[in-house]
């Protein structure tokens, strides 16, 4: 990734997320070093910034899938060498096309983490691996959403803790489990 002309601004912006991603999983007390990061995910307002950073992403990785969710193309991206982000080696790059939403800054958003179990109990569990004090701190949000494919048949509700500058999401399946599902069964 790093001699890839189209993706200078996502490797200089890479130490940037590092750090509060690595402050705010303190803050949680959640030890990211104990998961495995299934991907990590970007944000931009244009197309043309999605479209420069896709054909960057084709020069270092595969394309795994592409699909539309909730009205907009996100494609995931298998790296050929991984990315070191912290504690964590992340080999999966989630590429979502610009929406109707803003954020706050364009580059790397979040990661995700999964943890196996029933969908159903998924926020327990995510939510009995953050103190207690961490969830009341202003600033730190919730939110719940089950996010679908077009042809996704394996559910993946999400846990999502942000500070507003970083974003921990937490599910039951990776997204690869997700990807051959929609191919076994679509």
């Amino acid at each position: 990734m790093n001699q890839v002309p189209e993706l200078q601004d996502l490797v200089e912006d890479l130490p940037r997320f590092a750090s509060v991603l690595t402050a705010f999983a303190a803050k949680l007390q959640l030890s990211l070093g104990e998961f495995h990061a299934d991907h990590i995910s970007v944000r931009c307002h244009q197309n043309t910034t999605a479209d420069r950073w896709r054909s960057g992403l084709e020069k270092c990785g595969q394309l795994l899938n592409e699909t539309l969710i909730n009205g907009r193309t996100i494609c995931l991206f298998t790296l050929n060498e991984p990315l070191v982000v912290g504690p964590l080696s992340i080999d999966l790059v989630e590429l979502p096309y610009p929406g109707d939403k803003r954020y706050p800054h364009e580059g790397w958003e979040h990661i995700e983490i999964v943890l196996p179990g029933a969908e159903d109990e998924l926020s327990a569990r995510a939510l009995a691996l953050i103190a207690d004090e961490a969830l009341l701190t202003p600033g730190i949000k919730l939110k719940q959403s089950a996010p679908k494919g077009e042809n996704e048949r394996l559910p993946n509700p999400t846990l999502a803790i942000t500070d507003g500058s970083v974003t921990i999401k937490f599910h039951p399946h990776s997204l690869r489990d997700i990807v051959a599902s929609e191919k076994a069964e679509g």
